[in-house]
């Protein structure tokens, strides 16, 4: 016996619409992104927040980096390489505006914290795009304040 196709298709559409509510919004990946920072995660880090692609943008004090892999290695370069110190990062004052239904700008503030007592700090920009794997970023902003000479 054959069952007509229809009435499968308002079930898709509910399991689609769950799907959907499951996957993180941006204020989440952010906070995931947190977390995968403060375990020494950089590739979780990258993964659960960045959209991989090689058009994804990072724009910081140096020069524009363009493309997931390359994102990636600048990361490695800045906070892995030559035994440097990720430090303990927290993520404060965000704001996320949709820009749409697929895209939101989400901006904030970042701060390192090292085990040295030293501090980093600054001001991030991202741009987000829904994906079927939920929120990425696809372009990121971000600078870094000077540290007060007293």
């Amino acid at each position: 016996m054959r069952l007509p196709a229809r009435p499968l298709f308002p079930a898709l559409l509910l399991a689609s619409a769950l799907a959907a509510c499951t996957a993180p919004y941006p204020r989440q990946v952010i906070g995931l992104q947190e977390d995968a920072w403060n375990r020494g995660d950089l590739e979780a880090f990258l993964a659960e927040g960045y959209l991989d692609t090689p058009t994804l943008t990072f724009f910081g004090a140096k020069d524009p980096v363009v493309g997931y892999q390359a994102v990636l290695e600048r990361y490695r370069q800045s906070y892995q390489e030559g035994g440097a110190e990720m430090g303990e990062l927290d993520f404060s004052h965000l704001d996320v505006i949709y820009l749409g239904d697929e895209h939101a700008l989400a901006r904030g503030h970042w701060h390192l914290s090292f085990s040295d007592g030293s501090t980093s700090e600054g001001w991030f920009t991202l741009v987000f795009v829904e994906t079927d794997e939920g929120w990425r970023i696809l372009h990121d902003h971000t600078s870094e304040l000077e540290a007060d000479e007293d």
